[in-house]
This record gives structure tokens, C-alpha cells and sequence, in this order.
């Protein structure tokens, strides 16, 4: 490790030069890599909604589809504006009354079945169907430019408008959670730091490595909006106190080196001997998402994985060069730091740790009752601002036609006229569906086949399929569109054992389904793996033990407030919040129990081993978490993105409870398990004077 600090203080010039020169391919690497903005995209490809929906792709060049409210509007202006539409790129076909008849027509003397489904007051109803799927950069860009045709007395709903809402929403915020992120964690800086420049380059050196991380995403193609919502800020809260410590290296180092190379060399050994140990805990943590079935979990556990490694590379390597090179700058910048050292707290928890394990003990109750109770949704549209074009339109959608959200249908083309009849009205008497819209269905044997346009026969059957549009009165991830969901397929099943219902109420049954056993997957994977790590690290059996029953208790702390608040949080929160809490957090109880450790084989006595790294870690801990809470609570305060704005608020409250666990329960429970450490541990005995006087 000498070696290498050696090897970036000789090179530190080269080294500057070139961390430069990588922004420019990184910066390019970042605008070419793609963002996902559909995050039921994600679910795995193998079942029937994601095979039906590649059928519905590949077969009939049909992806996403938009339900469009058009009121007051005269038909034949309805019609005119119909045929624009369908000329705007990658718009496969709109169904409306004059696919199947003259508008000249009057509704009056429709059949019912094409009047109902399609006219209600003053109000109208088309679907628009597009030729590519809801997520892709061209569907929005269709919907963007249907937008332009449509007058004021046009809303266009569907998933396909919301992804867009969410990619304009995601796109114009973003900037703004970087400026938070780093004003906070400046202001931290300032606080807790000894220099008013040194924050400067702290900042600038994870900003390389933020956009080397962001950068190298362009080999997996495309990132989910989430994951490039919040992998900046998040990798700027666990990997600052890596800095930190390189920074409290140096001038610690420096008392013993009069020339300042040698003890930069020094704390750069120093450091990556810690620093990659700290992070192994980290990136275990976003390691363990990757474990889960619903691939969101590997987008943001890859990149945020790798982000860690470059934090390390970039407070190594291009941290130290940049602090030498301005070194005399930095010496005329040095002040005394303004955070309290908290000197009282050691005492105090000396005093009272049997209160403070009592403590711990009842609110575990509560703790574990908030926890398995908190709410959580599914419904990522539903919690979007109700002034997005999609959110409107969705609830006048609602309001007009009783509709919330439509599914598809794939039937085999083989199916008899008279059995697909005989489903169709089975499925139309089941509570909460609208309508079941498609030839079949529609046309009735009073209109011939051969005056239905060739187009629009060819969008909803081919040699293999058939395709039906079946509206619903639920909402998206409600128990009622669950099981009607299920009543929908066991008659499809019935009649036609190819048949899938896919759609975004079906996909989202299988999400809630999958997720539920991801989140026991990767509960278990991470509380294993972190257990490992941290029984290597000590060579202990019961520290493991202890130092994640802190942290999970800060977890459950933290999941659980929802339940007292009445909140409800996105579903991926419950997933990776307590991976990332543990992940990030331990470190605070590792740092602690290392200097316990130190102390303890020295041969310090109980009382005083812990008092000690009570005392020295105090500060630490609170920068640290304090770091993690500046980065992502302004973003929590300001997104109007529900499911980002959640996350960090969850990861922010957490790295405070965390912290606050650590620095008074953790010491109570070294006290109390001193003995059962001593046992069950390799190193932490301490010299046999020294341990027989205790026991004395």
C-alpha cells in the first residue's frame, strides 16, 4: 500500500492530467447512454404479460396504446383530427367509431356496443395504438407531438403519456438534485472540516468520479430514470468520508513526516487500507440487489456498485494529487472546525447503558409492528402531480367514461367466432369491466367483414392472433383490478389455453407478486453477506451478530415511521432501503468496534476500551452520516417524482438513525457482550495482566 501512495505522489501531475482527460469520453459516454423511463419494464421476460407484450411487438408491430378524451368537439372534427393523428410517426392506427362506421352515421342509430364504447355526453373516446413499446424514446415523442395536434378539449392518457410526463419531470429536475446535493453537503463540509478549500476539492474529486460512473453506463446501454435520478447523490453520501479520512490521514501523518510527500504517501496507504474495507460492506449491500427477479434491483446495484469502486479509485489517487498540488493554498485556508466534539456523550452512555439497552429492547416492539404494517403502492402513475397533462387526462378518462386503466388481450386466431362471442360476453359481465373492444366484439354480424378497412383488421388479427382491448372501471394496483384480473385470465383459460392478458394492471399484478419475494431474497442476501464480511474483518463470531442487530434495529426504526405517520411508500423502497441502510450505515458500527478492538487487546479494560472508541469515533460517525443525510434530503424535499422523493427521504432519515443507534446503543452493547466477545473472538483479548486485574 506504500508502494502505490508512493506511486500516486510521483505521478500525481500525470494523474491530474489524465482524470481531466477522462471527463470528455465519460461526459459523451453519459449522453449516449439511454434513460428508461417504463419501470415495468423491468419484470422478467420469461412471463406471459412480457411474452405477450414481445407477440404484440413482434408480430403485429404494436407497442404502447393511449385511451384519448376528446369533449365538445363536433364528430366530423373529431374525424379530422383523427386522420392528422394518424399520420404523426409510429402511430400504428386509432380506434374509433368511424373504424367501424360512417360518421355521417347519427350515434342514435349505432349498434349499443359501439356507442357505449365510444361516445358518453359531449365526450368522445379513441385509443391511439403505437408501433412501439410505451418506454421507447419514439412513442414519447409521438405522444409529444399528438399533444401538438390536440386542442385544449383533447386528453391523452395511458402509460405512454405518463412515461412521458415522468421523462420531461425527471429531465427538468435532475440538475436541480446535483446543486442540493452538493450546497448541503458543502455546508456539512464547512461545518465539520478544518479548511474552507479542502471541501472544494472534495466535491470536485467525487464529481469525477460521478461522471466516470455515469459515463461508463453506455456499456449496459440504458439506466433506468431512478437509478440516474439518484446515483449521483447517493454515491456522493457514501463515498465523502472516504475523503474525509484521507484528509485526517494526511494531517495525522504529517506529524510524523516533516516532508509532506512522504506522509501523503503514508495516508494514502493508510486510507485505501481502510477505505477498501469500508467499502466491501457498501458495495455488498448494492451487490445484493442484484439478486432480484425484478432487473430494477440490477440496474441500480451495478451502477451503484461501481460507483463505490470509482469513489475509492478517485480519493486515492486524484484526492491526494490535487491536495499537494495546491498544498501551500490549502494552509492559508485552515480554520478551527466549528462542529462540537461531543465529549459528554461517552460518560453518558457509560452511566446509563442498562436505560439505554431497556431501551432498545421495548422499542423493538414497536419497531417490528411499524414494519410489517407499513403501506406500500404500486400505483407509480397515482402518485405523480396532478398537474401533468397524463394525470388530468387520466381522471377525466375516469370521470367521463368510468374507465382507469385497460388491458390487452391475445387470443388465438384459431378461436371460433362463436367461442370468442361467447368469452367476450363472459368477460363483460365480470364486475368492473367497461367494455371488451375488437372485431369480434364490435362489428356483431350486422356489419360484413369485407367493409371493415384492411388496416384496422390487420392491427387487431394475423394468421396466428387476435387482439382485444378490454377497459376497466379499477385502478392500477387495487385489490378489485387484482381479482379481476385473475377472473379475466381463468376465462381466457377457459376458452382458449393460449391466451394472455397483458397490459399495465396485468404486468403490475406480476410486479407486486415478484417484488414481495424479492424483498425476502434480498433481505436475507445482504444480512448474509454483510455477516461474512464483518466475521472476516473481526474473526468473530458474535460481533457479526451484535453489529447488524444494531443496524437492523435502525432499520426497522426507520421502515416502521410510515405505519405512525399513515405513509405510504413506493414498493422498491421496501426492497432496497434496508439493503442500502445496511450496506452504508455498518461502517459507523465497523469504524467503532475497530477502535474497541485496538483498545481492548492493548489491554485497556472494558470500561475504558469503550469509552475510548466511544470518544474517538463520535466525530466520525457524525460527519459521515450527516454527509449521507445533506446529499439526499434536499432531494427528498424538492422531487416531485414520489418514488425518488421517498427514497431519499428514506435513506436520509436513516443515515440519522443509524447514526444515533450506533453512537448509544452500539457502546451499551459492547459493555454488556464484553465477555461473549473476548470468547468468541480471535484478537480481541487483551494481555493477561491486564485482563486478570478486570476480572478482579
Amino acid at each position: 500500500m506504500k508502494n502505490f501512495g508512493k506511486a500516486v505522489v510521483r505521478l500525481r501531475i500525470p494523474i491530474l492530467i489524465l482524470s481531466v482527460l477522462l471527463l470528455f469520453p465519460s461526459a459523451l459516454g453519459y449522453l449516449k447512454t439511454r434513460t428508461n423511463y417504463d419501470v415495468l419494464s423491468y419484470l422478467p421476460g420469461e412471463i406471459e404479460t412480457m411474452v405477450g407484450q414481445n407477440i404484440m411487438e413482434d408480430e403485429f408491430g404494436m407497442g404502447a396504446f393511449s385511451m384519448v378524451v376528446v369533449e365538445g368537439m363536433e364528430l366530423k372534427d373529431v374525424s379530422a383530427m383523427k386522420a392528422k393523428m394518424e399520420q404523426v410517426e409510429h402511430v400504428k392506427t386509432i380506434l374509433w367509431y368511424d373504424s367501424f362506421a360512417d360518421v355521417s352515421i347519427p350515434p342514435q342509430l349505432l349498434p349499443d356496443r359501439l356507442r357505449e364504447a365510444f361516445l358518453k355526453d359531449d365526450c368522445t373516446l379513441m385509443a391511439v395504438i403505437f408501433d412501439t413499446t410505451m418506454s421507447s424514446d419514439e412513442t414519447m415523442d409521438a405522444i409529444g407531438q399528438l399533444r401538438q395536434i390536440a386542442d385544449r378539449q383533447c386528453f391523452i392518457s395511458g402509460m405512454a403519456a405518463i412515461v412521458t410526463d415522468t421523462r420531461d419531470l425527471t429531465d427538468r429536475e435532475a440538475p436541480i438534485y446535483v446543486a442540493l446535493a452538493v450546497a448541503l453537503c458543502a455546508l456539512v463540509l464547512a461545518l465539520a472540516m478544518d479548511s474552507f478549500l479542502i471541501p472544494v476539492f472534495f466535491l470536485i474529486s467525487i464529481g469525477m468520479a460521478i461522471v466516470y460512473n455515469m459515463g461508463t453506463n453506455v456499456f449496459f446501454g440504458q439506466i433506468s430514470y431512478i437509478t440516474k435520478a439518484l446515483s449521483a447523490v447517493l454515491q456522493l453520501g457514501v463515498t465523502l468520508d472516504y475523503s474525509i479520512f484521507l484528509w485526517h490521514s494526511y494531517e495525522e501523518q504529517q506529524g510524523n513526516y516533516i516532508d509532506r510527500k512522504e506522509a501523503m504517501a503514508h495516508a494514502i496507504g493508510a486510507t485505501l487500507t481502510s477505505v477498501t474495507g469500508s467499502s466491501v460492506t457498501t458495495i455488498a449491500g448494492f451487490i445484493a440487489l442484484c439478486f432480484m427477479s425484478f432487473t430494477l434491483g440490477l440496474d441500480i446495484g451495478v451502477v451503484m456498485a461501481k460507483g463505490v469502486v470509482f469513489g475509492v479509485i478517485g480519493c486515492t489517487t486524484i484526492l491526494p494529487s490535487m491536495i499537494l498540488v495546491f498544498d501551500k493554498v490549502l494552509e492559508k485556508t485552515k480554520h478551527r472546525p466549528l462542529l462540537p466534539h461531543f465529549r459528554k456523550i461517552p460518560g453518558f452512555v457509560q452511566r446509563f447503558y442498562p436505560v439505554i439497552l431497556i431501551a432498545f429492547a421495548l422499542i423493538w416492539i414497536p419497531a417490528v409492528k411499524g414494519y410489517n404494517n407499513t403501506q406500500i403502492y404500486y400505483d407509480l402513475a397515482g402518485t405523480l402531480p396532478q398537474s401533468l397533462p397524463s394525470r388530468q387526462a387520466n381522471t377525466k378518462l375516469e370521470e367521463t367514461f368510468t374507465m382507469n386503466t385497460t388491458h390487452m388481450l391475445l387470443s388465438d386466431a384459431s378461436l371460433s367466432p362463436k367461442d370468442t362471442a361467447a368469452m367476450c360476453e363472459k368477460m363483460k359481465a365480470v364486475d368492473g369491466v367497461k367494455s371488451v373492444l375488437g372485431l369480434d366484439a364490435l362489428i356483431g354480424p350486422e356489419i360484413p367483414r369485407q367493409l371493415i378497412p384492411e388496416k384496422l383488421t390487420q392491427s387487431l388479427e394475423n394468421e396466428n392472433w387476435k387482439v382485444m382491448l378490454i377497459t376497466s372501471e379499477y385502478a392500477v394496483a387495487s385489490d378489485e383490478v387484482n381479482a379481476q384480473c385473475e377472473t379475466l385470465k381463468k376465462i381466457v383459460k377457459e376458452y382458449d389455453p393460449k391466451g394472455m392478458l397483458i397490459g399495465e394492471a396485468p404486468c403490475t399484478k406480476d410486479l407486486i407478486e415478484i417484488t414481495d419475494h424479492d424483498f425476502r431474497t434480498v433481505s436475507i442476501v445482504s444480512i448474509g453477506v454483510i455477516l461474512v464480511i464483518i466475521l472476516l474483518v473481526f474473526r468473530s463470531i458474535s460481533v457479526p451478530v451484535i453489529l447488524v442487530a444494531v443496524i437492523e434495529f435502525a432499520i426497522y426504526i426507520n421502515m416502521g415511521i410510515p405505519y405512525y405517520t399513515g405513509t405510504q411508500i413506493p414498493f422498491i423502497a421496501s426492497i432496497v432501503i434496508g439493503t442500502i441502510q445496511l450496506g452504508s450505515t455498518v461502517d459507523y458500527a465497523i469504524l467503532m468496534t475497530s477502535r474497541y478492538q485496538t483498545e481492548r487487546r492493548s489491554g485497556k479494560g472494558r470500561k475504558e476500551a469503550v469509552q475510548i472508541a466511544h470518544a474517538s469515533s463520535i466525530q466520525s460517525i457524525l460527519v459521515s452520516a450527516l454527509s449521507f443525510f445533506a446529499s439526499t434530503f434536499g432531494v427528498g424535499i424538492y422531487s416531485e417524482i414520489d418514488m425518488i422523493s421517498s427514497l431519499c427521504i428514506l435513506m436520509a432519515r436513516g443515515a440519522l438513525i443509524s447514526m444515533v443507534v450506533v453512537i448509544f446503543v452500539l457502546p451499551s452493547m459492547l459493555l454488556l457482550f464484553d465477555r461473549l466477545i473476548l470468547v468468541t473472538s480471535i484478537g480481541f483479548k487483551p494481555k493477561q495482566a491486564a485482563h486478570v486485574a478486570e476480572v478482579q
